[in-house]
């Protein structure tokens, strides 16, 4: 009788399955363990949960978290969804340029976009001291609610914009045209014909902003003053500023766990009650508005980039002042003294970010390319619970990941804590779903008779996809990986629980620099920190040969 050959995609999915269950599901059931048991006896105990729900402090940092990411959530859809739609629809000067500067507003973390903020509009302030000073006009307080949801709002809108403006490429130009025949025109058109349309993609983009307001950690630190939202009461019971309490920092983090997938439900279950599918035969024809309706879309879309993209370029110009006024190079008053004085730290923070967010972005590509061909290709009951697991980080803030990785890794038989490799692996978690969506996409486009015939010419089914699948995979995978080395390089809520003197990278130099209250040398530190992500996003135009990025 002949002997069945094992099919290699079975330990492919033995050993994916492997190694979730080791850096996902253990640390996460350690810390589920570590949130009900006793921290001097060891029993079980829901103590930890009454006390968070039976004290109106800490129900109140859930409900400022909630009333920031709503309200950022709102005010994004306002500025992103019309913005997508005049830039689709209408003819707009220097559209490319446009796309590149609504990018770059959002390839930096949110944290830089709140401590930027407080350079502009903070008590000392720049535009804040010329009101006081030259009109005598005494600015609202930026810090506190306002000032989280100013740069949560700058920065935070281009996702909505992306998602909406790829929405918008399937739509046929002969709805709008019906539409426009049928005397439905202007903003009764948007309202009544493009929103419904486009509304799967909003409430994906709402869901992301969402989720990204409620997981920040960095803005509401930076900004927030006695405005503490959900996120840094996790770290401040973890760390310890007034005293640690890990089971309690733990208990905490599984309500963030329950409470972030409940979100995620019933985000789900309204984006399948307005799912659709469209495909457009004819992509809608950009015209010329009228003078007066152009002057007011360029003002809007480039006034809303300007306003978010301003604390960047501050920072940049800031980074130059010399204190001292020694030494210059530049013009009186400005030289390169801070990147000097910064350097020593600076330059193991940028060999750290190359290494630990690059071997991350390397894990993630491969695992990725895997796990879209099993799900894609290979459907069964393992690749279908693989998949599931690879999306649980997607509904997980960044902290929880953090706390669950120390308490999973900080004792026994493997010890990770202190290692470049946690934060690696963090990373690799925490990130991985963004990536595998995008590669599942791709591969959705690739005709399966492609490998067939590659199959049926002797190629085993391992090589056929090494050979034949990778390759026309990787140009749209590359793209994809290209941006999510941004959301590595500006990762801050996980690593900041995970970083040591030794692993410390670019994005967490800045925030030591900025809570040492070393302002200058932490712009100059920023400034290389944009010059990464600009470079970035010059290898992603290349990559994606001009192609308009959208999600």
């Amino acid at each position: 009788m002949k002997k069945k050959k094992w099919d290699m995609w079975v330990i492919v999915s033995l050993i994916l399955m492997g190694v979730y269950c080791l850096f996902m599901v253990y640390p996460l059931l350690k810390m589920l363990m570590q949130s009900v048991q006793d921290e001097e006896t060891g029993a079980f105990t829901l103590k930890y949960f009454a006390r968070f729900f039976g004290d109106s402090y800490y129900i109140g940092t859930l409900w400022n978290s909630f009333k920031v990411s709503i309200c950022a959530t709102v005010i994004t859809l306002i500025i992103g969804v019309p913005m997508a739609y005049f830039y689709t629809v209408y003819e707009i000067r220097g559209r490319k340029f446009l796309m590149i500067m609504i990018i770059l507003c959002s390839m930096s973390a949110p944290f830089l976009g709140a401590y930027s903020w407080v350079l502009l509009l903070g008590r000392g302030g720049v535009i804040t001291k010329f009101f006081r000073t030259a009109l005598g006009i005494r600015l609202p307080n930026i810090y506190g609610f306002g000032g989280i949801l100013l740069a949560l709002s700058t920065k935070l809108f281009p996702l909505v914009f992306l998602y909406v403006s790829g929405a918008l490429k399937n739509v046929d130009n002969s709805l709008l045209e019906a539409s426009t025949n049928m005397g439905c025109k202007g903003a009764k058109r948007f309202a009544k014909v493009v929103i419904p349309l486009c509304m799967p993609s909003i409430l994906a983009a709402a869901l992301m902003v969402f989720m990204r307001s409620l997981a920040d950690f960095g803005t509401p630190r930076m900004i927030g003053e006695g405005y503490t939202t959900f996120p840094v009461l996790i770290y401040t019971q973890y760390v310890g500023e007034i005293g640690t309490n890990y089971n309690f920092a733990a208990a905490i983090a599984v309500v963030a766990v329950i409470i972030t997938a409940i979100i995620f439900l019933l985000q789900k279950w309204s984006s399948n009650k307005f799912s659709f599918t469209m495909n457009a035969l004819h992509s809608i024809e950009r015209k010329k508005a009228k003078p007066l309706g152009s002057f007011f879309i360029h003002l809007f879309c480039y006034g809303m980039v300007a306003i978010s993209y301003m604390p960047n370029l501050y920072l940049i110009y800031y980074s130059f002042h010399n204190t001292s006024r020694t030494g210059n190079i530049m013009k009186p008053g400005y030289s390169f003294m801070n990147y000097e004085a910064a350097w020593d730290e600076m330059r193991p923070a940028i060999w750290n970010t190359i290494r630990i967010c690059g071997g991350a972005l390397i894990l993630i590509i491969v695992m990725a390319m895997l796990i879209s061909y099993l799900v894609v290709r290979r459907r069964n009951i393992i690749n279908n619970v693989i998949d599931t697991m690879s999306m649980i980080p997607y509904i997980i803030p960044g902290a929880v990941i953090g706390i669950a990785m120390v308490m999973g890794f900080n004792s026994g038989w493997l010890v990770l804590t202190g290692t470049a490799w946690i934060m690696v692996v963090a990373m690799c978690v925490r990130r991985m779903p963004y990536t595998i969506r995008s590669s599942v996409a791709v591969l959705q486009q690739i005709p399966i008779t492609v490998e067939e015939a590659a199959t049926s010419l002797g190629a085993s089914k391992f090589k056929t996809f090494w050979k034949i699948t990778v390759p026309m995979m990787f140009n749209g995978v590359a793209a994809g990986a290209i941006m999510t080395w941004v959301t590595l390089i500006t990762e801050l809520s996980s690593s900041v629980m995970l970083y040591s003197y030794n692993t410390i990278t670019l994005n967490l130099l800045v925030y030591t620099k900025v809570l040492g209250g070393t302002d200058f040398q932490a712009c100059a530190v920023s400034t290389i920190l944009t010059i990464f992500t600009v470079i970035t996003l010059m290898i992603y135009m290349k990559a994606s040969k001009g192609r308009e990025v959208t999600m």
